[in-house]
């Protein structure tokens, strides 16, 4: 290993068996989604399912047409924004703790959650349709991003502390704005679904929001992709990383943007999902190391998995369906605490 003046060791490139192993496991949760539920259908059925459906192949039907439905209708739209929200989620984690150099960042940091519960909340309250509300949703969600980049912008730069600062600032005043809406929200309908939509599900995306929340989500994750090697500079510090020649403010921008349109995305097709962004970038660093050229690919992976699997358990653990947010915390505070006890506090 090769330890640089700046105290973070690059670890060896990860073996193509451990990647191979990573991209197994995702697949068969994914795989393994489709055929849990209440009602119970055979892997063999799934299977002539899509090769029916997807691959157009000339499979005559020997299932009952509400299989199909499920499969098609619910549990694969289900399964493919769990999939995508865990792993941007994971990537914008990781990508805002180098940036940031701390490690109890999370994609949240900026207020975007905030802002987007907030637009979330209006559109209920004001009885819009789904589609209002998560449009709203979203741009509430960038509408506190933006307050926050300009509140902390000085001279024409952005310096990290004044970012945390400015976020926390703009975070308290959407969730005060969100406790007014729901202070004077109908207690007999509106805060029920308010208070339902916040602690998260996977239930309300179909097949056609999927290219909505696809398009934004897939850009941004592409582009944090394309530049992880320049994360590494980043993480050493800002000062450090402009003395290597790194334009930071060009770069700050670019993480900003992308992490903020998956976060707000993320938010305003499946509420508030907590914990991924901060617990799952920790367990990759521990299985691939801190290089951000194995850290990135592996949260992709290992977030897909992870919601993957906390959404089945939403499914299935009682009659009523268990928000996801709830689980989230749930799962991921105990593993956090484990994997704060297992590294001594360093995240390096």
């Amino acid at each position: 290993m090769k330890k640089t003046n700046t105290n973070i060791i690059l670890e060896p490139s990860v073996s193509s068996k451990k990647w191979c192993l990573f991209i197994v496991i995702t697949i068969s949760i994914f795989f393994v989604s489709l055929f849990l539920g209440r009602m119970t259908i055979s892997p063999d059925t799934v299977l002539k399912v899509l090769g029916k459906n997807l691959l157009m192949l000339p499979i005559e039907p020997d299932w009952e047409q509400s299989i199909e439905i499920a499969v098609m209708r619910i549990r694969l739209p289900r399964a493919i924004i769990a999939s995508i929200v865990g792993a941007g989620l994971s990537m914008s984690g990781a990508a805002f703790q180098g940036m940031f150099h701390n490690p109890l960042v999370s994609p949240f940091i900026l207020g975007v959650s905030a802002g987007a519960s907030v637009g979330a909340a209006l559109g209920l309250i004001m009885e819009q349709s789904l589609m209002v509300v998560q449009l709203l949703s979203f741009c509430f969600g960038i509408l506190a991003v933006v307050l926050t980049y300009l509140t902390a912008k000085i001279y024409k730069t952005t310096p990290i502390l004044m970012l945390v600062l400015a976020g926390t600032v703009v975070s308290a005043f959407f969730q005060a704005m969100l406790s007014l809406i729901k202070f004077l929200a109908d207690t007999e309908d509106k805060l029920p679904a308010i208070t339902f939509w916040l602690m998260g599900s996977m239930g309300s995306v179909s097949m056609e929001d999927l290219p909505f929340a696809l398009l934004p989500m897939g850009i941004s994750m592409a582009a944090l992709f394309l530049v992880r090697w320049r994360l590494n500079v980043f993480s050493m510090g800002e000062q450090e990383a402009k003395s290597l020649g790194l334009n930071t403010e060009v770069l700050k921008i670019l993480i900003i943007v992308c992490t903020t349109l998956i976060t707000a995305t993320s938010v305003a097709f499946c509420g508030v999902i907590g914990w991924v962004g901060l617990v799952i970038p920790h367990l990759c660093r521990m299985l691939v190391g801190p290089d951000h050229k194995n850290l990135i690919p592996a949260t992709i992976l290992m977030g897909a998995t992870y919601l993957l699997i906390i959404d089945n358990l939403s499914r299935l653990l009682s009659a009523a369906e268990v928000p996801i947010g709830i689980l989230t915390a749930v799962v991921g505070a105990p593993i956090f605490a484990y994997l704060l006890r297992k590294t001594k506090g360093g995240w390096n």
